[in-house]
């Protein structure tokens, strides 16, 4: 290939093919959907989808190839989420509005395609989930800075639906503004937590004495910098995205260190896979007595499962001052050494679910 012509036509012969694949890849999931639907089985299996983005990263590291796993994960996900449109159309409720990065962490892995629901508050997505307005609901469990969600371990405790999956994603605050130079800027929304977490980039960008306006959501945020090209807006990527507000400069947080940790919410049960996580609540009868809790996880010792985190929690019921313990260990409720130590408090225990452990 010569000239850049040679090259366009090239890719254009290239993306053909792959457009041909992609629709014969389409023609089988049609028919795992009829199949699916027959059987009654799940049509999100993030287990599955996380095997072939393993195999097809593998694959391109053996072959030298130019796309490393965070692109592949980029672009099958992607494929994945249309996939699944097409096997069974599926509505996903979350934590809204739009724009926030709860939002954000639900089309990382169902796609723009997908039906979504916004919903403003936590408690709203777990009773559409249960009431079946939606069939998957994302709310966020765990911030890398503010700990535990409470709220979504108070209605996981009670609740039919369970966790079928998680994620961590990187919380990366954007400066979107229609405004061509810094010096048009007479005003800037955020939440008030947003001005606090850039305090360093507003310093270093002149903007200390510019009007600071506090708003309720870094989406509504947004919106108003969409109105107004003399204002700008600390916000989510997907936000900026949303509501056409371009992109000035991204990751202007103080930190960079900063996750929040998902969960996917949903009525069916994982199958077991070879990258399992299992969280449960506790809630121990001899909680008062010296040692409860250490014998408790000396069960899970003597069968060498290994815990990812545990947290105390308010019990919040009529008993009196008590507390819920929150457990998250490595492996699958199904699993025969966890059975074995489950079985030996079956009415101490509620399984919140088992699914493929997210990567953070």
């Amino acid at each position: 290939m010569k000239t850049l012509d040679d090259c366009r036509v090239a890719i254009d012969t290239i993306d053909n093919e792959i457009l041909e694949l992609l629709n014969k890849r389409m023609e089988v999931v049609h028919r795992v959907g009829e199949i699916k639907h027959e059987s009654g089985t799940a049509v999100y299996r993030p287990e599955r989808e996380k095997d072939i983005i393993d195999r097809l990263t593998k694959m391109s590291e053996d072959a030298n190839g130019s796309l490393n796993k965070g692109a592949i994960e980029a672009i099958f996900l992607e494929v994945f989420a249309v996939a699944r449109n097409l096997e069974l159309p599926e509505r996903i409720a979350y934590l809204g509005p739009e724009g926030t990065f709860t939002h954000q962490a639900a089309e990382s892995r169902f796609g723009g395609m997908s039906d979504y629901i916004s919903l403003g508050s936590i408690h709203s997505v777990f009773k559409t989930l249960e009431a079946g307005r939606a069939k998957f609901g994302v709310v966020p469990i765990e911030n890398s800075k503010d700990g535990i969600v409470g709220e979504t371990l108070d209605l996981l405790s009670k609740s039919s639906v369970k966790i079928v999956a998680e994620l961590y994603m990187p919380i990366h605050a954007s400066f979107a503004t229609k405004a061509t130079k810094l010096e048009d800027i007479t005003k800037i929304y955020s939440k008030d937590k947003g001005f606090g977490q850039c305090r360093e980039f507003l310093q270093e960008h002149g903007f200390v004495n510019i009007e600071q306006i506090p708003v309720e959501s870094t989406a509504k945020a947004a919106i108003l910098a969409a109105e107004d090209p003399n204002a700008a807006a600390i916000c989510s990527h997907i936000a900026a995205k949303l509501y056409g507000v371009p992109t000035m400069f991204e990751n202007i947080e103080d930190e960079h260190d900063s996750s929040t940790r998902f969960v996917i919410l949903s009525d069916f049960k994982n199958g077991i896979s070879e990258h399992d996580k299992t969280s449960i609540l506790v809630k121990l009868h001899d909680a008062q007595e010296a040692g409860s809790l250490v014998h408790f996880l000396q069960d899970f010792d003597e069968e060498n499962i290994n815990l990812s985190k545990i947290e105390s929690r308010p019990s919040r019921d009529k008993s009196g001052f008590g507390y819920w313990f929150y457990i998250d260990f490595f492996g699958h409720i199904d699993d025969e050494a966890i059975q074995k130590v489950l079985s030996k408090h079956t009415d101490e225990v509620t399984w919140l679910g088992s699914y493929v452990k997210g990567e953070d």
